[in-house]
C-alpha cells in the first residue's frame, strides 16, 4: 500500500482521507485501504476498502464504521457499492459510497483525521508481515516510547461457508493476535472462534497497519490494527480488510 490523500466529498466527512494505495505483486482482486477518520472521542472509526473486481472488472467501494468500544459495526455499515460497468472507474464508485455513508458519518460525528502509528506498505521490503511494532509517539526527533509488538498467527478453522464440502478447498484459515509490551509478557488479544462468512474461504492474513486518533496516546484513546484478509478469488487471492481494536496498548 502507498500513502495518498483523497479529497472529501462531503463537508460532513473528514477533511482528508489517508489512503494506502498499492499495485499488488500477486494476481487477484487486492483491495486498497483508506482510513476515513475517527469520532472526536475515538469511539468510532470509519475506513474504506476499494478496488476493481477480478473477472468482471467492475469497480467497488465498501465503507465500514467500527464501534471501537464494542468491537462491532455501527451506523448501519458496511456501505457497499459496486458499479456493474468497467468505464466509471474508482473515482465514481468512491464518490457514491461516500455519499451512501455520509449521513451515518455525520450522525456519529466522525470528524477527526486518523493517523498511522505503524504501517507495512506493499512496496516496502518487510521481513515478516505477521509482526508489526509501534509505541507512544516521541517528541521532536526522539523515537517512540513504550513500544509493543503485535504478532499474528493463523490456524485451520471452521465457517458457515462450505469451503471444503462444496468447493474442495482446504479448511478456511482463522487468526489470532498476541500483544507484547516491551515491559510485560505477551498476552492473547484476539482469537477467531470461527471464520465469519463475510471473509469467504480464507487462505491467509497479514498485519497491514495500526491507525489511531490524533494524539491518541496523550488522550488515552484506543488504536486499531488493520488486518489484510486473503480469500480465494477468481484469478488468485482476493484481499480485503478488517479492523481489530488494540485493547492492551502500551
Amino acid at each position: 500500500m502507498r500513502l495518498s490523500v483523497v479529497q472529501a466529498v462531503s463537508v460532513r466527512l473528514v477533511a482528508s482521507f489517508l489512503a494506502l494505495v498499492a499495485a499488488p505483486a500477486f494476481a487477484g482482486d487486492a483491495a486498497d485501504f483508506a482510513a476515513l477518520g475517527f469520532s472526536a472521542d475515538g469511539r468510532y472509526l470509519a475506513y474504506e476498502e476499494f478496488g476493481v473486481q477480478d473477472g468482471s472488472g467492475f469497480p467497488y467501494s465498501n465503507i465500514f464504521i467500527l464501534d471501537v468500544t464494542e468491537d462491532k459495526w455501527a451506523g448501519g455499515s458496511p456501505f457497499r457499492v459496486m458499479l456493474e460497468d468497467e468505464q466509471p472507474g474508482l473515482a465514481t464508485v468512491r464518490t457514491k459510497s461516500a455519499e451512501a455513508a455520509a449521513a451515518a458519518i455525520a450522525k456519529l460525528a466522525i470528524t477527526e483525521p486518523a493517523v498511522f502509528a505503524a504501517m507495512h506498505a506493499d512496496a516496502e521490503p518487510v521481513e515478516d508481515r505477521k509482526v508489526i511494532k509501534f509505541g507512544t509517539p516521541g517528541v521532536g526527533l526522539s523515537g517512540p516510547d513504550d513500544t509493543a509488538t503485535l504478532t499474528l498467527s493463523t490456524f485451520p478453522s471452521t465457517s458457515t461457508v462450505r469451503c471444503v464440502e462444496d468447493f474442495g478447498f482446504e479448511p478456511p484459515v482463522g487468526f489470532e493476535l498476541t500483544f507484547e509490551p516491551s515491559d510485560r509478557m505477551a498476552t492473547l488479544m484476539y482469537r477467531d472462534d470461527s471464520v465469519p462468512a463475510s471473509r469467504n474461504c480464507t487462505v491467509d492474513y497479514q498485519l497491514s497497519a495500526v491507525v489511531a486518533p490524533v494524539n491518541w496516546a496523550w488522550r488515552n484513546l484506543t488504536p486499531v490494527a488493520i488486518i489484510s484478509v486473503f480469500s480465494r478469488g477468481f484469478e488468485g487471492p482476493d484481499r480485503r480488510f478488517i479492523a481489530v481494536p488494540i485493547v492492551n496498548r502500551p
